[in-house]
C-alpha cells in the first residue's frame, strides 16, 4: 500500500472517531438546537407593596431571561398590593413577553391581595402553594362601594320615574366608572388563558378572595404545588399560550437561576418607600435653609441638595398630591420665618398646623404600603415645635433683659474718676477711657455714675448720689 493511501485512510478513521465522539452529544441537542443541560429556569421575588421598583425589576428580569432564552420564568409572589401604574407595567411587561412567566404565590401564608391578582391573572401560568390566598382587587383608593338601594318598584314594576332619570352623584359615577375599568381589564386578563372571569370581576365589585385550595376548584389559578421545585416538575410538558401560539415547556433537568435585583434597582426601592423620601426631602431642605444661613459651610448644603433631588426623583414615580407638596413648602417658609423674625409663635404655629396636614394628604393613593407614617409625621413636626419654643423663648427672654450695647447701655453704668472735675475731664468705664464733665467737685479715683452722654462726652456725677 502507497504512502497516500495510507495517509488517506488514516484521515478517514480520524474524522470517523470525532464523528463516534461527537454522537452522544449531538443526540441530546433538541430541536432548536439547545442541550437539555442548558435549559434555564429564571426566579424571581416579587414582595412588599408593588411599586416603581418592582416594575423595573420585573421588566429587567424579563429582558434578562429572553437574552438567555429561558425555558421559564417563575415570579414568586407575596404581595399586598400597590399602584395601580406599576401594576399595569408590569402586566405590560408580562404579557409582552417572548418567555413564558409563571406566577407562583409562595411560601405557605403569602398572598396575591389587589393589584397581586391582577398580576396573577395575567401570567400565562398561575399556581399556589398551599395556605396561601388572593383576591380583594377593588380600586383601594376609591373606598367602599356605594351601598345605597334603588327605590322599590311600583305596583306597575316601574319605580319612581322621576329618581329614575336622576343622575347619580358625581363622585359615585367617578367610582361606579372605575370599578367597571378595572373589572372589565380583569376580565380581559382571565380570557387570555381561559381562567374564571366571573370570579374576577367579584373579586374587583365586592372585594372577595379564595384560598389556594378554592382558587384551583373554580379555575381561578391553574394548579397548586408545595415547593418551587415541584412546580417546576408539574409544568413539564404543559402547553402555554404566549401571543399567538402554544408552547409545550420543557423544565424537567433544567438549570434553576435565582436573579437578584441589581444595585439600581435596590437603590429605587428604597427611595420610592414614601417615608424615605420624606425623610430626604425634609434633610434637603433642612440641608439648604442652614447652608443660606450660614453661608460656606458646604457639607450641609452639599448632602442638602443631594438628598433633594433624589426626594424628587421618588416623588416623580410616586402618586403625589401637589396641594400637600405645597403646604409643606408654606410651613416650612413659616416656621423659617419665625427663627429669622419671631412673632412670638403666630408664625410658627400656622407653620407646624401646614406642615402636618401637607403631611398626612402628600401621597394621594391608600394602597397599601405607600402611607406616609403618622408617627414619623409627628416626629419631625414635634421637633420642628421644639425648635420653635426654644426661639420663641430666647426672643421673650432677650426683650425683657436689659440693653447690654450702644448708646443706652452706658445710661447708669458705674466708672472712676481719673481727673479732677469740676469741668471737663476723664473716667474709665467698662475698662474704656471717656472725655467726660461733671458740674461738682470729683477727686480722682472716685466712683461715677453716667447720668447722660452728649456726643463723646459722658455727663457724670459721684456714684453715692442718688
Amino acid at each position: 500500500m502507497s504512502d497516500q493511501s495510507t495517509a488517506r485512510l488514516a484521515t478517514r478513521i480520524a474524522i470517523l472517531a470525532v464523528a463516534c465522539l461527537l454522537a452522544p452529544t449531538m443526540a441530546l441537542t433538541d430541536s432548536d438546537g439547545a442541550s437539555p443541560d442548558m435549559r434555564e429556569v429564571l426566579v424571581i421575588d416579587v414582595t412588599g407593596a408593588i411599586g416603581p421598583a418592582n416594575a423595573a425589576y420585573i421588566e429587567k428580569s424579563i429582558a434578562e431571561a429572553e437574552a438567555r432564552n429561558a425555558e421559564l420564568l417563575v415570579m414568586r409572589i407575596d404581595t399586598p398590593g400597590g399602584l395601580d401604574t406599576s401594576m399595569r407595567l408590569i402586566i405590560k411587561a408580562i404579557t409582552a413577553s417572548e418567555v413564558p412567566v409563571a406566577g407562583y404565590v409562595a411560601p405557605t401564608g403569602a398572598r396575591a391581595a389587589s393589584a397581586g391578582t391582577y398580576i396573577l391573572y395575567a401570567c400565562p401560568v398561575a399556581a399556589m402553594a398551599p395556605g396561601t390566598n388572593l383576591g380583594a382587587a377593588t380600586p383601594v383608593q376609591l373606598g367602599a362601594l356605594p351601598t345605597s338601594e334603588p327605590e322599590p318598584a311600583d305596583s306597575a314594576g316601574n319605580g319612581d320615574s322621576e329618581s329614575s332619570q336622576q343622575e347619580p352623584p358625581p363622585g359615585e359615577a367617578k367610582t361606579r366608572k372605575v370599578i367597571n375599568d378595572a373589572a372589565a381589564y380583569i376580565r380581559g386578563l382571565a380570557a387570555l388563558h381561559g381562567r374564571n372571569g366571573e370570579w374576577a370581576e367579584q373579586a374587583v365589585r365586592e372585594g372577595a378572595s379564595l384560598s389556594a385550595e378554592e382558587a384551583l376548584e373554580r379555575d381561578v389559578i391553574d394548579l397548586m404545588a408545595p415547593s418551587l421545585e415541584a412546580l417546576i416538575a408539574e409544568l413539564d410538558g404543559r402547553l402555554v399560550r404566549i401571543g399567538e401560539t402554544d408552547r409545550s415547556l420543557s423544565t424537567a433537568g433544567a438549570t434553576i437561576i435565582e436573579l437578584q435585583p441589581d444595585w439600581k434597582t435596590r437603590l429605587l426601592a428604597v427611595i420610592s418607600d414614601p417615608n424615605v423620601a420624606y425623610i430626604l426631602m425634609l434633610l434637603g431642605i433642612y440641608g439648604l435653609i442652614y447652608e443660606f444661613s450660614n453661608p460656606g459651610a458646604v457639607l450641609p448644603g452639599t448632602a442638602g441638595a443631594l438628598s433633594l433631588l433624589l426626594a424628587l426623583y421618588a416623588f416623580q414615580l410616586l402618586p403625589i398630591n401637589y396641594a400637600g407638596l405645597a403646604l409643606i413648602a408654606l410651613g416650612l417658609v413659616l416656621m423659617v420665618m419665625e427663627a429669622f423674625s419671631p412673632s412670638f409663635g403666630g408664625l410658627g404655629i400656622g407653620g407646624i398646623l401646614a406642615f402636618v396636614f401637607g403631611s398626612l394628604i402628600l401621597i394621594d393613593t391608600e394602597a397599601a404600603g405607600f402611607g406616609i407614617s403618622l408617627p414619623l409625621i409627628l416626629g419631625f413636626a414635634g421637633t420642628s415645635a421644639l425648635v420653635l419654643l426654644f426661639v420663641v423663648g430666647m426672643a421673650l427672654k432677650a426683650h425683657r433683659r436689659p440693653v447690654v450695647s450702644g448708646r443706652e447701655e452706658l445710661i447708669d453704668a458705674v466708672g472712676e474718676a481719673l481727673s479732677g472735675f469740676p469741668g471737663t475731664g476723664r473716667v474709665r468705664v467698662h475698662g474704656e477711657i471717656w472725655s467726660a464733665r461733671a458740674e461738682e467737685s470729683i477727686p480722682p479715683g472716685t466712683k461715677v455714675r453716667v447720668t447722660g452722654r452728649e456726643g463723646l462726652t459722658l455727663l457724670v456725677q459721684p456714684h453715692s448720689k442718688s
